[in-house]
């Protein structure tokens, strides 16, 4: 286990999707270099990622981000204490290229390699800009793969009160961007054209599940949006593209807000946390905030560049599973279906 007291310094690194990014961080808490290579131009061509460019984009650019991050920190890698590697959840085969660099790097320098969960990675992401954060606390964790409600009740140890049975919330975002032609990535673009629509124009489903009050489902508002469409083209109607999306992310915000601010009253909790991409959007922030201020409760949330996946959160949990002994061997392998608190 590593003393607490000393200064360490992560080199970490993530793929787990379509961003090759690495950084060096400090203690967990100090970022002294985040470099991002995103593709979004590149699948949006296609109207979302499509894993096998992904992978190959990770191969043509992972060394040199790596490098970059290096620089940028000004250190080489012999100097940092340890490699860091989003193992899962996400795209197996991007997923590969970053533990295997990270594997290479660990072995030629003699360094600690630990893998991360990727979740775990974006809760983490609230340490770094939120000194006074500790745990315990709870979480709301949405983006494009997971939504999950949760209890971070230590570093590295969560508890899940809630989880989608269906769609992530932010899944369901790329989906009705898609079917109103607004394209990829969906949730950007859906908070843009949002705040020239009335969120009030049409009246769409929430649901609740009976026997789970902290469990989500999207899949059916989505379908609500669908139908609606559909309808209108059938009837001849207009459909204003504005009105829709924002209909729509009012009824995704309310549900993620009502759920979250519940929670916390009924567990005792007074810090609240946000993360992962969606925990970027605006009417999100906005709603949460107010709900949170009337109820005395301090959110908390990173910047939007810490939401989105980066390395910079991936080292911040580095570091508090280095300092408990949680090191991988050179056999850590990707596991796409990685599920939180899982190791």
């Amino acid at each position: 286990m590593t003393e607490q007291n000393k200064t360490v310094r992560i080199l970490a690194i993530e793929s787990s999707c379509d961003e090759t990014a690495a950084a060096v961080v400090e203690n967990g808490r100090k970022v002294l270099s985040s470099v991002i290579y995103s593709q979004i131009a590149t699948h949006t061509l296609y109207g979302g990622v499509v894993p096998e460019i992904a992978s190959r984009k990770h191969i043509e650019k992972i060394s040199q981000v790596v490098e970059c991050a290096l620089s940028e920190a000004g250190m080489k890698l012999r100097d940092v204490d340890a490699v860091g590697v989003t193992y899962g959840p996400g795209l197996v085969g991007p997923l590969l290229i970053g533990v295997s660099a990270a594997k290479a790097m660990a072995w030629a320098a003699d360094k600690p390699l630990v893998g991360v969960n990727h979740i775990e990675g974006h809760v983490a992401a609230n340490f770094i800009e939120h000194p006074d954060l500790e745990p315990p606390f709870m979480c709301l964790i949405v983006s494009g793969g997971h939504t999950h409600l949760v209890v971070v009740e230590d570093y590295g140890r969560f508890r899940i009160l809630g989880r989608t049975r269906d769609d992530a919330a932010g899944e369901a975002f790329d989906k009705v961007a898609r079917s109103v032609g607004l394209g990829y990535p969906g949730g950007p673009k859906i908070d843009r054209a949002a705040k020239d629509g009335n969120s009030s124009a049409i009246v769409f489903p929430k649901a609740k599940v009976a026997d789970s009050p902290y469990d989500f489902s999207f899949s059916g508002l989505k379908s609500a949006v669908l139908n609606y469409q559909n309808h209108a083209r059938m009837t001849g109607e207009t459909v204003v593209v504005e009105d829709l999306v924002a209909s729509f992310q009012k009824a995704v915000v309310d549900v993620l807000v009502e759920h979250t601010v519940d929670a916390a009253r009924e567990f005792g909790f007074k810090q609240v946390a946000m993360a992962g991409g969606v925990a970027s959007n605006s009417a999100l922030r906005a709603a949460m905030k107010k709900a949170c201020d009337k109820k005395g409760i301090s959110l908390y949330y990173p910047s939007p560049v810490l939401c989105t996946d980066n390395a910079a959160m991936i080292g911040s949990a580095a570091y508090y599973e280095l300092i408990r002994g949680n090191v991988s061997g050179l056999d850590l392998n990707a596991v796409p279906g990685l599920k939180l608190g899982e190791r």
